[in-house]
């Protein structure tokens, strides 16, 4: 029955203000309009055309369609109360029926898309494909089980793309914790290198500069024994030079002795590397 009211709704809606007619009126093609929203849509067009199907008017006077009129405001009662009855339990609902006819609308235009009653209404549509309303009902149904089904399909598409993203942004993070982990152990084993390197460099560094100095002290307390020994050798030179009062003879032979020692030291004093190079 609310199949057939929502159908029986879009036979009572007029095409200018989509709203249930008030006052409605008939052409001669068959179609109907509120009278008011048919005077202002024909005083802007500027002709007297349907505004469905454009066809020109032949009555230069058009009444109210009172059977069409009391089923529009049988339908707008009905909207009122069943309203109210969602918000009143136990409240009747009043039945939406054509006036003329109390059959309830069963019929179908399938060219305007709106339900017909079968008495009253059906000559406006003999040139239209009018089907059973409970067969225009299952064809509807059967229309949108279909249009669900690709439209279930579509959403199983867009979830299954969804899907393959998420895997892709789970497998990138995944990749870029790996990749980091990777990194720093990379960067780890090369700092504890560079450590290790720099810490046998100096280590060399040190032994080197150790040696040096061992064998500079070495080299300098022999150089201390050698001027020592020069320096007394130098005294003993010159004391023998200051003796005057010995024979020639004596301080010859005295003078001899003295440079075959002092020779003789010289020969003995090793110079160090450093002062042969300079």
């Amino acid at each position: 029955m609310a199949e057939k009211i929502l159908v029986l709704e879009s036979f009572l809606r007029c095409h200018v203000c989509s709203e249930t007619f008030r006052d409605p009126v008939s052409l001669s093609c068959g179609h109907s309009f509120c009278s008011r929203c048919l005077q202002r849509f024909w005083k802007k067009a500027g002709n007297k055309n349907c505004p469905i199907c454009k066809t020109k008017s032949s009555k230069d006077n058009i009444w109210v369609n009172f059977p069409l009129k009391g089923l529009a405001d049988s339908l707008a009662g009905r909207q009122k109360t069943g309203s109210t009855g969602r918000k009143k339990r136990g409240e009747k609902k009043v039945e939406v029926v054509c006036e003329e006819h109390p059959e309830v609308p069963h019929w179908f235009c399938e060219d305007e898309q709106k339900a017909v009653c079968p008495v009253c209404e059906i000559s406006l549509h003999q040139r239209h494909k009018v089907v059973p309303l409970e067969q225009a009902v299952r064809n509807l149904k059967d229309q949108l089980r279909s249009d669900l089904k690709s439209l279930q399909d579509k959403k199983d598409k867009h979830q299954q793309v969804e899907k393959t993203y998420n895997e892709v942004i789970q497998l990138s993070k995944e990749q870029l914790v790996s990749t980091e982990r990777k990194i720093r152990a990379d960067f780890n084993k090369l700092h504890q290198f560079l450590r290790e390197e720099e810490e046998s460099r100096l280590a060399a560094l040190r032994e080197e500069e150790e040696q040096k100095g061992k064998t500079i002290s070495r080299e300098m307390k022999m150089i201390e024994e050698q001027i020592s020994s020069l320096s007394d050798s130098i005294s003993a030179v010159e004391e023998d030079l200051q003796k005057d009062k010995v024979g020639s003879r004596c301080l010859t032979v005295l003078l001899l002795t003295r440079c075959a020692c002092v020779h003789r030291e010289i020969k003995q004093i090793s110079v160090p590397e450093q002062l042969k190079e300079n």
